[in-house]
């Protein structure tokens, strides 16, 4: 188990270096996975890998305003929810939901302590920008890299070598209606973040029908994600044409209009 510890610290160790990078590998839909692989359980990490991205889809740094980290929540939610509850994927994603939030929100507060001290170095740039020195700007990169790597490597060693049997206790000692209760939390939370995410995409009021239609198929004719999928293409195809030809012929009227303004001008 403490190889496995290891293992993971490296891989936390590494996806914070690719956060200030690449950021290919930041969002909980590819991070859990990972985690799930290792830890020997894919499926129980796709599933809170899935529901995780869902709860945080719309959450993003906006200016100077830092989010809740992701990617340390998503990897000690991730690695302790499967290490302590003993192949349950439902009782998994719901302990990996209350883990997730106030340990994303703790290493939200070592991010913001670790980019002050980065914002430290921009002195340093400075001087080696002005004495055109590329050779010393190159190597300042790693500084922050390494610290923003040790930020998330840090507390994920600490939280799976101290935190997983008491993890393992607690849950042990929880009665069936809190974990039901994890469980509704699990299915509410991603809901609320979906709600969240549509109130900013859904501007206009002729698309909200779409999302009527779709309750529809799924509550009421009980259809899968693929037909329904394929449905959303359909009706979405349809309403491009519409769309396009109105506004064709909203140009066309207003051309012909301009038009014969200006020939009633020229007579």
């Amino acid at each position: 188990m403490t190889m496995t510890i290891i293992v993971i610290t490296l891989i936390a160790f590494i996806l914070g270096i690719d956060d200030v990078s690449t950021k290919m590998f930041r969002r909980p839909l590819l991070i859990a996975p990972i985690i799930g692989f290792i830890l020997g359980d894919v499926q129980a990490g796709l599933a809170i890998g899935a529901t995780l991205e869902i709860m945080w889809m719309g959450i993003g740094n906006v200016g100077a305003y830092m989010a809740p980290d992701l990617i340390t929540g998503t990897i000690i939610s991730t690695s302790l929810a499967i290490m302590s509850t003993n192949g349950s994927i439902e009782t998994a994603v719901a302990t990996a939901i209350t883990l997730a939030i106030p340990t994303s929100i703790l290493a939200q507060q070592l991010l913001v302590l670790i980019q002050t001290i980065n914002v430290s170095l921009n002195g340093w740039a400075k001087r080696l920008a002005d004495n055109a020195d590329v050779k010393g700007t190159f190597w300042l990169i790693y500084p922050p890299a390494l610290l923003t790597g040790a930020a998330r490597a840090v507390p994920t060693f600490i939280a799976l070598y101290f935190g997983a049997g008491a993890i393992q206790s607690a849950v042990d000692a929880l009665p069936t209606f809190v974990i039901n209760g994890l469980e509704t939390a699990g299915s509410i939370i991603p809901a609320v973040g979906i709600a969240l995410l549509m109130l900013a995409m859904l501007k206009k009021f002729e698309l909200w029908m779409f999302l009527v239609l779709g309750f529809v198929f799924s509550s009421y004719l009980g259809l899968d994600i693929l037909p329904m999928t394929l449905i959303a293409i359909v009706f979405a195809y349809f309403y491009e044409m519409i769309t396009r030809k109105t506004a064709a012929g909203a140009n066309g009227a207003n051309e012909s209009s301009k038009n014969t303004g200006e020939e009633e001008y020229d007579l």
